[in-house]
């Protein structure tokens, strides 16, 4: 009965926690405050040990949300301007994969990471699939999701701080206004079916990823083709940045953290020179494609496209462009990772699977 009592407690004290902080970060003006908020609370809990965790299910639902929240923003015309400007698109997504294998084979040839742990840690795809992948050639998957998660939390808060910093401030319409308004019955109820067909679908594609994927791509056809308006209650988006952040947060663990301490300093360096590199490009995007600097951050922000896809939602920027070019970064890293980190690994000198460190 006490450890019920115990749980609950902490159950409880999470969420007071997690809500305060995303209220206070929202409040404050700080884009995606009901995901950054309650993703620090995750984190902290987590250290401290409390055995806290997101049902994939329930994860897997809040991506589906997230995704047919973008989906409205994704218009036909948004699209014709992509296409146009392909040579651009194509330049930034493989610029940021060359930038990001590169740093991880640098990595790797100075010993500092072992090679595959370097390559894959640093690979700027889903945090998942990059860990799952990971598994298979040769990279210690504690250390690689360390550094993949650890990196997503740095681009959250540098991509905040930088729409705060630009003087764009939080949308707090798309937070707080219509919480309480009444929403017409039909479209909300058409909305709600198309999510749990994706949801459903989503179980059965097994695809990092998959659910946000299936309710962008079908929530926009739906919308662009067949006049759908796509209808959910703020609530449940900001609910939706919620769980995402927890999902994020409650992954870091005392062992985990414990494990990589001593290679903390180069994991830092390394992730935040790729922020800085990728904000680099960023910056080319601004001067030779006319993009406005955000919308650019944002496209070449090495951070995954579900959290990425919450800050852009929450600011004024080009989200279909920027969504876009997550989307096909992250569709590329899991095609051409594999050789890629391969035949680096060779090149760094780890032509053999390295040793794994003891459990």
């Amino acid at each position: 009965m006490t450890r019920v009592i115990r749980s609950a407690a902490v159950g409880v004290g999470f969420l007071g926690a997690s809500a305060t902080a995303a209220f206070g970060l929202s409040v404050s003006g700080l884009p995606a405050g009901f995901l950054l908020g309650p993703m620090i609370v995750a984190v902290v809990f987590a250290l401290s040990g409390a055995r806290l965790g997101v049902p994939k299910p329930l994860f897997a639902a809040a991506q589906v949300v997230i995704g047919l929240m973008i989906a409205r923003s994704i218009t036909p015309d948004l699209l014709g301007e992509i296409a146009v400007e392909w040579p651009v698109f194509l330049a930034g997504v493989l610029s940021v994969i060359v930038v990001s294998f590169a740093l991880g084979w640098f990595l790797a040839a100075r010993q500092v990471l072992p090679g595959p742990t370097a390559i894959w840690g640093i690979s700027p795809g889903a945090a998942v699939a990059m860990t799952l992948m990971s598994q298979a050639y040769g990279a210690d998957e504690r250390l690689v999701a360390f550094m993949q998660y650890l990196r997503v939390v740095l681009v959250v808060s540098s991509a905040s701080l930088v729409a705060a910093w630009v003087g764009v401030p939080a949308s707090h319409a798309s937070v707080f206004s219509g919480w309480f308004v009444a929403l017409d019955g039909v479209p909300l109820a058409v909305t709600i079916a198309l999510a749990v067909s994706c949801w459903l679908a989503a179980r059965l594609w097994r695809f990092p990823a998959s659910p946000l994927i299936l309710a962008l791509v079908i929530g926009a056809l739906a919308q662009d083709i067949g006049g759908l308006t796509l209808t959910l209650p703020a609530s449940v988006f900001a609910l939706s940045f919620m769980i995402i952040g927890w999902g994020i947060g409650l992954r870091f663990t005392r062992e985990t953290v414990g494990y990589v301490v001593r290679a903390l300093p180069a994991v830092l360096a390394s992730i935040v020179l790729l922020i800085v590199i990728c904000a680099g490009l960023a910056g080319l995007l601004v001067v030779f494609a006319d993009i406005d600097p955000l919308t650019a951050f944002l496209a070449t922000s090495p951070g995954g496209a579900d959290t990425v896809g919450i800050i852009a939602s929450t600011t004024h920027v080009d989200i279909a462009y920027v969504m876009a070019m997550q989307l096909a970064r992250f569709l590329a890293v899991t095609i051409l990772g594999p050789p890629i980190a391969r035949l680096l690994t060779q090149r760094a000198g780890y032509s053999r699977r390295p040793a794994r460190a003891s459990r």
